[in-house]
């Protein structure tokens, strides 16, 4: 870890000052500080200083990032999806590894230095991409954080042996369970979520779980994911992705409120073609929520970047944020909140934290997150590792 003072730069947008860091960390936000012996420097030109992004919900090891453009012809249905994924990875040759490590790469460019993402595990691929994905995370330690979720992308249940494949996952270093809509993909909520939550407690590992049942089926599932949470006091270690039934179910409060109470937390991704959860009704109930991509260029969708302020402008838009005090809620959503949705420790730009910061040409934090200025200086574990576009050796 380096030694660096930035100088003259904005945190947050307030008065210009320097930032000292000594091993890693930030020791000193104060103006005028001396350079030490043998520190690098950085010139901020008084540009905008951030903490770096963090990406709470992805997909690292599908991703056709550099491959070239693909013909997407898939089926409208959730199952079209996940049969078709299947079936073109083969034929393009998907590498989890190689596209890992290359969009973990293109974020790392834009500021992102702590990323959640999944893993598929199945009866066709084993566990490769999940063990692709958990050599990544031990290779990059140092640059980003990544946790790796071991996710039965098609279903567990419905294909016996999938279970074991979770398991081994876990064993081979998977930092979290995977679920996913244990009704309308598993046919049998109760026994998914037994399952899962089994396996979480066997491992001492938390649960991730993605819901996209809507209305009160989906209901019906966050219910059981409570309960489980609750009775194996699993509290704050159990996220909800997307869970869409919380913008279209009538008792959508009373479901925040189980929520706050349970210390389940939710991922969302802000789709324009689904309803959503509510960013301000999520924390009025206590409830930790923060943003995530989702997929990247996949076979799911030709949509979305490895950019944490283009997608909580996307929050915002879809939570109909408009007034400053909003927009800054929906870059906490790749901030703050995220880091505290998945467990990242040392996050933010106070003396202690972990220098990882992101350096700017914006006015303001609002203005950052609707103009998404591209050219970025990025410090991770306080060095410098990227500069507008270019990762530096």
């Amino acid at each position: 870890m380096m030694n660096l003072l930035i100088r003259n730069c904005r945190p947050m947008g307030g008065a210009a000052t320097d930032i000292l860091v000594e091993g890693g960390r930030i020791a000193v936000i104060a103006p005028g500080l001396a350079a030490p012996d043998g520190v690098a420097v950085e010139d901020g030109g008084g540009r905008l200083a951030l903490p770096a992004f963090v990406e709470g919900h992805t997909h690292l090891d599908k991703s056709l990032w550099g491959m070239g453009w693909w013909k997407n012809e898939v089926g409208p249905r959730l199952i079209d999806r996940i049969d078709g994924e299947r079936a073109e990875r083969k034929k393009l040759g998907l590498d989890p590894a190689r596209q890992s490590d290359r969009l973990a790469k293109e974020f790392l460019k834009r500021g992102t230095t702590r990323i959640r993402s999944f893993a598929d595990v199945d009866t066709e691929i084993g566990t490769a991409h999940n063990d692709a994905l958990v050599a990544l995370r031990d290779r990059l330690r140092g640059t980003m954080d990544i946790q790796v979720v071991a996710f039965p992308q098609s279903g567990v249940l419905v294909r016996p042996g999938t279970a074991e494949l979770l398991e081994q996952a876990l064993r081979n270093g998977a930092d979290i369970i995977g679920g996913l809509d244990p009704s309308g993909i598993d046919r049998d909520p109760k026994g998914h979520c037994d399952l899962i939550f089994a396996l979480a407690a066997k491992h001492g590992v938390p649960v991730d779980i993605h819901l996209h049942e809507p209305g009160e089926l989906g209901a019906f599932a966050m219910e059981l994911i409570i309960e489980r949470t609750l009775a194996l006091g699993m509290q704050g270690k159990v996220v909800v992705s997307h869970a869409f039934c919380l913008g279209d179910v009538a008792r959508a409060d009373a479901l925040y409120a189980a929520l706050g109470e349970a210390g389940i937390g939710l991922a969302t991704t802000a789709p324009p073609s689904r309803p959503v959860p509510s960013v301000k009704k999520a924390r009025a109930a206590g409830v930790s929520i923060f943003g995530g991509n989702d997929g990247i260029r996949d076979t799911w969708t030709p949509y979305n970047m490895p950019d944490m302020l283009q997608r909580a402008m996307l929050i915002g838009l879809k939570n109909e944020f408009r007034r400053d005090d909003e927009v800054e809620l929906a870059f906490a959503t790749v901030s703050d909140w995220a880091a505290e949705g998945c467990g990242f420790a040392d996050y933010g730009l106070g003396v202690g934290a972990r220098a990882d910061i992101v350096l700017l040409e914006a006015e303001t934090v609002q203005e950052a997150v609707v103009a998404t200025p591209p050219q970025r200086v990025v410090v991770s574990h306080g060095r410098v590792v990227a500069r507008d576009g270019v990762l530096l050796a």
